[in-house]
């Protein structure tokens, strides 16, 4: 079993950055693929980012963050980062991190929220305009 806990979130000016962090425990971290999600209030839970397990060589972004977001691990401190720049008020949202124990075959697989095994509690971030 995996926790996982998220931090780093709060209030940025629009044009700002943050980086989110999620530190795993209980499992073996390098093992998993990892992803961030995001949900907006009203709004269904939707994919941001994710990097692949071990050294971490492939990754996939939506198109809203693509060039603005960038996601990294480090597998000696069990951590997975999501380094947040030029945000704009529609980045407003929880932020979540989740685990995938299934191998990167498809990118695609990654981006949908019911394949991630794992979930933290998710940190706020919110951007003013």
């Amino acid at each position: 079993q995996v926790q996982l806990v998220e931090s780093g979130g709060g209030v940025v000016q629009a044009g700002g950055s943050l980086r989110l962090s999620c530190a795993a425990s209980g499992g073996t971290f390098s093992r998993y693929v990892m992803g961030w999600f995001r949900q907006a209030p009203g709004k269904e839970r939707e994919f941001v980012a994710a990097i692949s397990r071990r050294s971490g060589g492939n990754f996939a972004y939506s198109d809203s963050v693509k060039g603005r977001f960038t996601i990294s691990r480090d597998n000696a401190k069990a951590t997975v980062y999501l380094q947040m720049n030029s945000l704009k008020p529609e980045d407003t949202a929880v932020y979540y991190c989740a685990a995938d124990e299934a191998q990167w075959y498809d990118y695609v697989r990654h981006t949908q929220a019911p394949n991630y095994d794992y979930w933290g509690q998710g940190t706020q971030v919110t951007v003013s305009s």
